[in-house]
């Protein structure tokens, strides 16, 4: 567990060269540490206190909670809704038939611990994919550009060796750049598949689970049915079966509190609605990036935000020479150094001869 703590620890360190963007950093950074640290709030709350209570008749407790716990517990589906204290004494427990009423079992609730710490390594797993075919080139590009104890001719050096770069390996860095497009696709399929894998593990009742539970906030006390009882009851049923002195089989039928049932509501509730909001930036990033690599004209804007104090006339001198991988190398060297020193990197870059390369019109 310290080992995950350390490992958590370092993704709240800020990268010293930036190599993605902020979407990127919503998968790998903010929802691997959430689902982390919400994997450890349900293992101490089901390993250090107790996940389940129950009661019943004929049976020692703790050999009951532990047979509910292995073997699951259930509700009774059509008692879930209806008034508590009147209709039924909690949602979906009431009397049954055997082979006549329909009865819901719970059995996912030991194994969300370990489907969140899973779900966090599917988040991380493109970042650590972009981290390998990325090699560190961005960081060998902008070695000293990002130091502030830099003197003037180490910045001029610095300056005219990336230019220089750029003149020996223009129109190179188009599969960098799928590369990283890859990989961002990757981040919007892997969320979009952690919804409807979640969707799947409860049994149908996800993908709604987060309007509803709005809905249920907004409604009158009598009229409301609490959508998360019907995935995480906080009690449950449970039969236990075993021979009597006779060795005929006798059934008990047991009480169960589920405890951490009252986590894990809150813990779906929340990732529900950030799923959601991460599945929508990664939709309008994908769709960003569709327009860069279709209009030009998108590329010298965005390259103008980038670059401020530099003439308009030297950005489109770029901007005719550069194919959409340099671009992109460019665009991300600027976000390691200072407005100014990118100032005078677009100066030179615009300074250079492209001799033999075709123009596009702006």
């Amino acid at each position: 567990m310290l080992n995950v703590f350390g490992a958590v620890k370092d993704l709240l360190k800020l990268d010293a060269v930036c190599i993605d963007n902020n979407v990127f950093r919503l998968h790998y950074k903010a929802t691997v540490i959430m689902l982390v640290g919400f994997s450890l709030i349900v293992t101490a709350r089901q390993y250090v206190g107790e996940p389940i209570n129950c009661l019943v008749d004929g049976v020692p407790n703790k050999i009951m909670e532990s047979y509910c716990w292995i073997h699951s517990t259930f509700t009774v589906v059509k008692k879930v809704s209806g008034r508590v204290g009147k209709d039924v004494v909690q949602p979906g427990v009431a009397p049954f038939r055997q082979g006549e009423d329909i009865v819901k079992y719970h059995r996912y609730y030991q194994w969300v611990c370990f489907v969140l710490f899973f779900q966090a390594v599917c988040f991380y797993v493109p970042r650590y994919l972009w981290k390998f075919l990325e090699g560190g080139r961005i960081r060998a590009l902008v070695k000293g550009l990002n130091n502030v104890m830099i003197t003037e001719e180490q910045k001029a050096n610095a300056i005219k060796l990336l230019a220089d770069y750029f003149v020996v390996n223009l129109h190179s860095h188009n599969f960098y750049a799928i590369q990283f497009f890859f990989c961002e696709c990757l981040n919007f399929v892997n969320v979009v598949v952690q919804i409807l894998f979640l969707h799947y593990f409860f049994e149908g009742e996800f993908a709604s689970y987060g309007l509803d539970v709005f809905r249920f906030t907004t409604m009158e006390p009598s009229e409301r049915e609490d959508p998360m009882s019907r995935i995480f009851p906080k009690v449950a049923k449970c039969t236990f079966e075993k021979y009597g002195f006779s060795g005929t089989i006798q059934t008990f039928d047991g009480l169960c509190l589920l405890p951490l049932n009252m986590v894990n509501e809150k813990i779906y509730a929340f990732l529900w609605f950030w799923f959601l909001l991460v599945a929508v930036f990664s939709g309008i990033i994908l769709v960003y990036r569709a327009i860069l690599i279709m209009s030009i004209k998108f590329r010298l804007m965005m390259l103008k935000m980038k670059s401020r104090l530099s003439p308009r006339d030297e950005l489109i001198i770029i901007i005719e020479n550069f194919q959409m991988g340099d671009w992109f190398i460019l665009h991300q060297i600027s976000k390691n150094c200072e407005p100014r020193v990118f100032k005078e990197l677009v100066s030179n870059l615009a300074t250079i001869q492209f001799n033999g390369r075709e123009n596009v019109e702006i």
